[in-house]
């Protein structure tokens, strides 16, 4: 059996009701289709990258949708006739809905499908006003942005 047991977390990390939950659903929704293949590449700091393998799909039968954090990819083949019957059908020509969770502040940035790989560019913007400020101590000293290691200095 392949069950995640959070409950010892749950007891005492309070306000990651909404990260267990995602966990828990996730190994669920997984569990059992592997269709289309994909691949999830960092790109760099802020920068993702998802490629599926969607052989034989035009762009008009993707679908691909963003709605707070959750990014669904979906295919639907149109009937398309052929001018004789198959021996043999080893392309896959099914439809398919693969679901993606996404962190805060991530977005898609493009999409592309060349040569049979659907390409989704995803990009993590976050504000500055989440960003962590260091605060002088002692006096209305303007704060300071924490970036990777460098420092701004802002207005306050």
């Amino acid at each position: 059996m392949n069950r995640l047991d959070f409950s010892p977390y749950r007891r005492s990390m309070v306000g990651f009701d909404r990260l267990f939950d995602m966990l828990e659903n996730q190994a669920r929704a997984n569990s059992g289709d592997n269709y289309p293949p994909f691949n999830i590449e960092k790109r760099g700091d802020d920068a993702y990258r998802i490629t599926l393998a969607v052989a034989g799909f035009k762009p008009a039968d993707l679908d691909i949708t963003f709605h707070q954090n959750l990014l669904i990819v979906q295919g639907r083949k149109g009937e398309e006739a052929g001018d004789g019957k198959f021996l043999h059908v080893g392309i896959a020509n099914r439809g398919f809905e693969r679901r993606f969770e996404l962190a805060d502040y991530v977005r898609v940035e493009h999409a592309d499908l060349a040569d049979g790989l659907l390409v989704i560019d995803l990009v993590r913007e976050v504000p500055e006003a989440v960003k962590p400020k260091k605060i002088a101590i002692g006096g209305p000293a303007p704060l300071t942005v924490v970036d990777g290691g460098e420092s701004t200095s802002e207005a306050a």
